[in-house]
């Protein structure tokens, strides 16, 4: 009996073991392997967003996410299209810059970039052909292959969608056949979609090799870090260069709008991407969450209609996309058949925080961008938790993620430009790691772009960082002074000048830039200062300007104020000299401004406009309020009330001066435009502050004035 008694409590805790395991209560090693690329990415601290926090109590998901998938999604492809696509996706799947790029053809010219001449027949799409022009348009170019250290393909690979019209036939031995191929070593690929109905895998159709891809809607799991770039999906209709503002006005208090999540779409009755968009009715409640979805997509989709369809149908129709977009909060970004949608930048844009859905989807340029600062990151498989979830988030929080959508927008995402750029710039910090931008200038203003590493790594170098770092602009100026006129006496304006400008406690020295016909004046006709004064060949007291500056160190300051207007008659832009309260421009003749932007003039502006600028001797003060504008988002700043400036510093008799020219006014209203189809837009902002010393123009003694000598130049 006893011995039953032991055979029986044997069986029992036999069969507890077995219960245990097979229900997860025991985890047993079933390798001695390391971890996954996903556990090295999570040991290294890899976060490019933050995963949604599960709430208490798990839920149920829609779709049987435990399962492998990959049987259904296989069963349309031969075995032999199952080769070539394990073939075109793996091939170099673990390529790194160190391993499968070559360094050496950046060490003799730099980060240049070449682009394939176009071959002939080969058509591309405009999208391509936006891409390709970004590129020759950039300071990165390079037209010999010799100096290149990146490689860019003229044949289109952006659509390897096989029944999309754009779709390239033949590409692998068209690719195979370039001299410079050299099996896709420092090449980049441009991608928008790959595979096809009804799988929508993401093989492209022909092996890589070794050449990067820059691709939309790219997953976890075929993302190679530190080689790979994510890029958006954008339309055919995103332009090309400027690109529109973001749609938040200021800082909008309180940051609620009249809904709280919306989402407004297609609605895939059967395959893949399917199981969330077919679950949103569940959240739906048609007051501050509207889900909406349609079944009215495809040819056959009434073959496949459900129950639900006609009710989705009806309730879709009631309301306006836009309306929905630029007055929610929160807009949902389900993933589509791929794992991108284009309504990820349509959330950026409105400023209404992305809420991302897609599983595995490598957010975009996710190496350099924090988006936990801008986007809710959520789990397909907790769904019914967003609501509460999203309502759970301070009006604070809900303000800045709002605000950086708009500051991510403009600086990365509002053209195909500056896509490409930022492309561009992630491979180039790569390149040149000891050079590389901090997370700090990637994900603040101006951002990544306009912050050049080459001019310094160190923050404290560039005038956009001084308040987060509390510390203040270099307490000394150097004054530069153009000189267009030959001097005759020290009685004239520029004389003048100089010795105003060296009387400044705050200036370390002055430069005159000699540009006249006329040769240099003795050394002795000079004015005697304090302080250097540098000549090279090729008004008003300053303190007060400067210490304004001092407190406005990304902008420029000064005194003439000039504006920009909108001629609707001539549909152009036009340049105006009156007096009025408002201004957009103040000329660089009289104003401070940063020496970062000398360095951004030199290197990032196209050396067309830097040439027109010389051939014209015209237009120079314009095309740096444009430049500054563009990277501050801001005007500049006015100084005292000077209604009238001089712009000649010569009598009537001289024929000589630029100034004379009938044609310098027409010349600048030719600038405006030129600069403005380079830049994409208008990037100059009115602004109508003005900022005086205390009690100039005050009827008071002389005595009593800090700046006494400002009204009198």
């Amino acid at each position: 009996m006893q011995a039953k008694k032991r055979y029986l409590l044997l069986f029992s805790a036999g069969a507890c073991l077995v219960l245990l395991f097979c229900f997860g209560g025991i985890q047993v090693p079933l390798s001695r392997r390391g971890p996954s690329r996903r556990d090295d990415r999570s040991l290294a601290g890899y976060h490019p967003g933050a995963r949604w926090r599960p709430l208490p109590g798990y839920l149920q998901p829609f779709s049987p996410w435990e399962q492998d998938r990959s049987d259904d999604l296989n069963e349309h492809i031969s075995p032999r299209q199952k080769r070539d696509t394990l073939s075109g996706l793996y091939t170099g799947k673990r390529c790194r810059m160190e391993s499968c790029f070559d360094f050496s053809l950046c060490e003799r010219n730099g980060f240049k970039v070449y682009v394939y001449p176009q071959q002939k027949g080969e058509k591309l799409s405009d999208s391509y052909q936006n891409i390709l022009s970004s590129i020759e348009g950039s300071r990165f170019y390079t037209p010999d292959p010799g100096q290149a250290c990146l490689f860019v393909l003229s044949l289109d690979t952006l659509d390897r969608d096989q029944l999309s019209p754009q779709y390239v036939h033949n590409l692998k031995a068209k690719i195979q056949s370039l001299p410079l191929w050299n099996g896709g070593k420092n090449h980049i690929i441009f991608n928008l979609y790959s595979g096809t109905w009804p799988d929508y895998t993401e093989d492209l159709g022909f092996d890589i090799g070794l050449a990067m891809l820059a691709k939309a809607s790219i997953s976890t799991e075929n993302f190679r870090p530190n080689f790979d770039v994510s890029i958006p999906l954008f339309s055919k209709d995103h332009p090309r260069t400027g690109g529109e503002r973001g749609y938040l006005k200021h800082n909008t208090i309180p940051p609620y709008r009249k809904y709280m999540l919306v989402f407004k779409g297609k609605r895939y009755l059967t395959g893949i991407g399917s199981d969330t968009r077919n679950a949103l009715y569940h959240v739906h409640n048609s007051e501050d969450v509207v889900l909406l979805t349609t079944c009215k997509h495809g040819k056959d989709w009434q073959k496949h209609k459900d129950t639900r369809c006609d009710r989705d149908n009806t309730e879709y129709d009631k309301y306006d996309y836009r309306e929905m977009l630029y007055n929610s909060t929160f807009c949902l970004v389900p993933r589509g058949r791929r794992l991108g949608s284009f309504r990820f930048l349509e959330a950026l844009q409105a400023a209404c925080v992305p809420v991302m859905l897609s599983n595995g989807w490598e957010l975009p340029f996710s190496e350099i961008i924090d988006w936990n600062t801008a986007a809710v990151i959520g789990d397909e498989r907790l769904l019914l938790q967003i609501p509460s979830t999203v309502r759970s988030i301070h009006q604070d929080k809900i303000l800045s993620l709002r605000q950086q959508t708009q500051f991510l927008w403009e600086a990365y995402f509002n053209s195909v430009e500056k896509i490409v750029l930022t492309t561009l710039e992630i491979i180039q910090d790569r390149v040149l790691l000891h050079t590389s931008r901090s997370n700090l200038m990637w994900n603040c203003l101006p951002g990544g772009l306009f912050t050049l590493p080459q001019y310094s790594t160190h923050l404290r170098d560039f005038p956009f960082y001084y308040a987060k770092l509390g510390i203040k602009p270099h307490p000394k100026f150097t004054a530069i002074i153009h000189v267009v006129t030959p001097l005759v006496s020290q009685s004239q304006p520029v004389m003048k000048l100089l010795v105003a400008v060296a009387k400044s406690q705050y200036c370390a020295q002055v430069m005159v830039l000699w540009n006249c016909d006329k040769p240099l004046p003795a050394k002795q006709r000079w004015p005697a200062t304090s302080v250097p004064v540098i000549v090279i060949e090729g008004e008003s007291k300053v303190d007060f300007a400067f210490t304004v500056w001092q407190s406005f160190p990304d902008r420029i300051v000064g005194y003439p104020a000039r504006s920009h207007f909108w001629d609707s008659n001539k549909e152009r832009w036009g340049y105006t000299s009156k007096w009025t309260n408002d201004y957009s421009m103040v000329l660089t003749g009289a104003a401070i401004y940063h020496r970062y932007y000398h360095y951004l003039y030199t290197t990032y502006l196209p050396a067309s406009l830097k040439t027109m600028v010389d051939q014209m001797s015209n237009c120079e003060d314009i095309l740096m309020n444009f430049l500054v504008s563009s990277v501050s988002k801001l005007p500049p700043i006015k100084v005292t009330q000077k209604k009238q400036y001089k712009e000649t510093m010569m009598g009537q008799s001289s024929r000589a001066s630029r100034w004379a020219d009938p044609d310098h006014f027409a010349q600048r209203q030719t600038c405006m435009n030129k600069f403005a189809s380079w830049f994409g837009t208008m990037p100059l902002v009115h602004s109508q502050m003005r900022l005086d010393p205390v009690l100039f123009k005050d009827q008071v003694s002389i005595l009593r004035k800090k700046y006494r000598d400002i009204e009198r130049l």
